[in-house]
């Protein structure tokens, strides 16, 4: 039988925080591929960058910590799943998907943190 074991994170540590305007955090999802998902929890809608994966960053994770490099955040009271951002920049309107993280620990405190920081 295999031994399953739950390490929850034990600390996030963000480098910067920035508030945007709400068409900012939806364009700041557009690539030349497609769009990238943001992340709703606890009337906050947002994205993250990750550190890169250095010998040190992996420690600090195997160790419960990790490391989210810039958070971009702004107020969304209520989730939708999917946000319209109409800009001529981009021909019309695109659609951006949200992930409602409410139910991660970690996304809710995440949230939590940037409602007192604002």
């Amino acid at each position: 039988m295999v031994k399953i074991t739950f390490a929850p994170i034990k600390e996030l540590i963000i480098h910067e925080a920035v508030k945007v305007s709400y068409d900012d955090i939806l364009r700041e999802r557009v690539t030349p591929s497609g769009t990238v998902p943001l992340y709703w929890s606890e009337g906050m809608l947002f994205s993250f960058s990750s550190v890169p994966m250095t010998r040190d960053i992996v420690k600090d994770y195997l160790q419960g910590t990790i490391h989210w490099m810039e958070v971009h955040y702004t107020d969304m009271k209520e989730y939708k799943p999917v946000l319209d951002l109409k800009d001529q920049n981009y021909g019309g309107e695109l659609k951006i998907r949200v992930i409602d993280t409410s139910k991660s620990a970690l996304h809710s405190e995440v949230a939590k943190w940037l409602k007192i920081k604002k």
